[in-house]
């Protein structure tokens, strides 16, 4: 097996955690501060939380991913922008390192993270096993195990997309799924056709003996 494959993924996954992990708002935050990624009506960046120690109450900032910091706010704001719901949950979650990794806002979240990583998971499962078969047999071979991967990882990722709200994702799924279930589908009825006529076969030799 050949080193520059494995390095060029290496280099790619690294590539893409630098790029989902890396310093995405490159303003001074203020002392204790923690932020969480946003997205409202177009506009990306990031939702400074500062907690008060003494008093227990957040004060907040946008920073806009290209643009100057917002002012400082409270929770009066706050609710006038994002609801009632919404402070209740960024304060609950304040400070939450895995809720800021995976941008997520709550623990139901994470379940559905996990399906979209158990996707990922057959994909690169079915792409590394028929890498296996194909460098063992010197030649490009798709081993049916590939469809069935492919299939499991499709419904996930279709899944997750959908969970996500991504229509990108979700189109990009749509017709895999289809796809890799009708190569399934061939595949077994070829088996079965082939499975006839070796009986056949047989029955036939043995009546000529």
């Amino acid at each position: 097996m050949k080193w520059e494959p494995v390095a060029a993924m290496l280099a790619l996954l690294l590539l893409g955690v630098w790029v989902v992990w890396g310093p995405s708002v490159r303003h001074e935050l203020r002392p204790g501060a923690m932020t969480t990624k946003y997205n409202f009506a177009g506009l990306r960046g990031e939702l400074e939380t500062v907690r008060d120690a003494a008093t227990g109450e957040c004060t907040f900032r946008l920073l806009p991913k290209d643009g100057p910091p917002g002012e400082v706010f409270g929770r009066e704001k706050f609710v006038e922008m994002f609801g009632a719901p919404g402070y209740d949950r960024v304060t609950a979650n304040a400070g939450n390192l895995v809720f800021r990794a995976l941008n997520i806002t709550s623990w139901g979240g994470v379940v559905w993270v996990c399906v979209g990583f158990l996707g990922q998971g057959a994909f690169f499962g079915r792409m590394f096993i028929q890498w296996l078969v194909s460098e063992k047999q010197k030649r490009s071979v798709v081993p049916e195990v590939f469809w069935w991967l492919s299939l499991l990882g499709g419904v996930t990722l279709f899944a997750y997309f959908a969970w996500r709200q991504d229509i990108v994702g979700v189109l990009g799924q749509t017709s895999g799924v289809v796809i890799y279930a009708r190569n399934i589908r061939l595949i077994r009825k070829r088996a079965r056709r082939e499975a006839r006529e070796a009986a056949a076969a047989g029955g036939l030799s043995i009546a000529g003996a």
